[in-house]
C-alpha cells in the first residue's frame, strides 16, 4: 500500500514528488506515455525561475527527476488505465504493467496540444512548430511567424507575438474570428497582424537544417494553394486534457475535459484524490504554475494522510 501515487511526470508531477518525498512519504510516480511531459518536446526554456541563461526543456525535466529521486521518489514507466476508489477509502490504480494501491493519488497528467495532423508534424515541434507563444515567442524576433486558429487563444497569442515578430499571419478556416469581440478587435487592429481568411495550412516546408521556412496555404473557398514564408508556426486550436481515464464518479470535469478542483484547492470531489497542473488548468498552462500546483497538491495530500492516520 503506497502513501502517494503521482500519475504524470511533468512539472506538476515532479514537484509533487519532491515535496512528498521530502515528507518521507516515498511517493510512487507513474509516467504515462510521455515521461517528462510537454517540456521534453521544447528546446530552450527562458522563463522558468532560477535559470538566467535559460535551460533546455528535457534537461529541466531530468533535473527535476533526479531531485525527486534523491529524496526517495520511485518511478514506474507505465501507462495508467483506470483509477478506482474502494470502500475502505484507498485507491486501486490499474496500469499496463499491473495494479497499484495507494492511500492518496495526485493526478498530474497534463494536457496535449491539438495539432493539424499533417505528416511528420511531430518531428517539427521545437523546430519552427510550437503551441505556446509565451514559451517560444521571444526566439522569433524580427522574423515573420504565423498563428493558426480563430478563438481567444489564437487572438491573444497573435497579439502577444507582435512584441517580437516582424509580422504575424493569423490563419483561420473561416471568414471571421470566433474570438470574443474585444480580443478579435484588438488583434485585427494591430498593424503587425495580417489575417489569412478561409484558409488552412496543408504542408510545412523546411530548410536544409530541418527547420520550418514556409508553409503551404490552401484557400478553402477557391482551392488555391500558395506559399507563405515564415520562421515559426504557433498552433492555437486548443488542448486536450489527459483526463479520459478518470470516471465521472471520481472527478467532475468541465465541458472540455479539464478536472474541476475544489475552489482554492487542488483537491477534487473525491477525498484523497488531487489534481495539479495542466490537466486542471486551461487558463495559465505554464511550467511554473504547474509546478506550483504540484507543490500545493503534495501539501494537501500530506495533510490528508496526517488527518487519516
Amino acid at each position: 500500500m503506497e502513501n502517494v501515487i503521482i500519475i504524470g511526470t511533468g512539472c506538476a508531477g515532479y514537484t509533487a514528488a519532491i515535496y512528498t518525498a521530502r515528507a518521507n512519504l516515498t511517493p510512487l510516480m507513474l509516467t504515462g506515455t510521455q515521461p517528462g511531459g510537454q517540456l521534453t518536446t521544447t528546446t530552450e526554456v527562458e522563463n522558468f525561475p532560477g535559470f538566467p541563461e535559460g535551460i533546455m526543456g528535457p534537461e529541466l525535466m531530468m533535473n527535476m527527476q533526479k531531485q525527486s529521486e534523491k529524496f526517495g521518489a520511485r518511478i514506474e514507466y507505465t501507462k495508467v488505465e483506470s483509477v478506482e476508489k474502494r470502500v475502505d477509502g484507498t485507491f486501486l490504480v490499474t496500469t499496463s504493467s499491473g495494479n497499484f494501491e495507494s492511500r492518496t493519488v495526485i493526478i498530474a497528467t497534463g494536457a496535449a496540444p491539438k495539432h493539424l495532423g499533417l505528416p511528420d508534424e511531430h518531428k517539427l515541434i521545437g523546430r519552427g512548430l510550437t503551441s505556446c507563444a509565451t514559451c517560444d515567442g521571444a526566439f522569433y524576433r524580427d522574423v515573420p511567424v504565423a498563428v493558426i486558429g480563430g478563438g481567444d487563444s489564437a487572438a491573444e497569442e497573435a497579439t502577444f507575438l507582435t512584441r517580437f515578430a516582424s509580422k504575424v499571419y493569423l490563419i483561420h478556416r473561416r471568414g471571421e474570428l470566433r474570438a470574443s469581440k474585444i480580443m478579435a478587435d484588438r488583434a485585427l487592429a494591430n498593424p503587425k497582424i495580417e489575417p489569412v481568411w478561409n484558409s488552412t495550412v496543408s504542408e510545412y516546408l523546411t530548410d536544409a537544417a530541418g527547420e520550418v521556412r514556409a508553409v503551404t496555404i490552401e484557400n478553402l473557398v477557391t482551392g488555391e494553394k500558395s506559399e507563405l514564408e515564415l520562421k515559426c508556426v504557433f498552433v492555437a486550436i486548443g488542448h486536450v486534457p489527459n483526463s479520459g481515464f478518470l470516471t465521472d464518479d471520481l472527478v467532475d470535469k468541465d465541458e472540455n475535459g479539464y478536472i474541476l478542483q475544489n475552489p482554492g484547492r487542488t483537491s477534487t470531489k473525491t477525498a484523497g484524490l488531487f489534481a495539479a497542473g495542466d490537466v486542471a488548468d486551461h487558463y495559465y498552462r505554464q511550467a511554473v504554475t504547474a509546478a506550483g500546483q504540484g507543490c500545493a497538491a503534495a501539501l494537501e495530500a500530506e495533510r490528508y494522510l496526517a488527518d487519516h492516520e
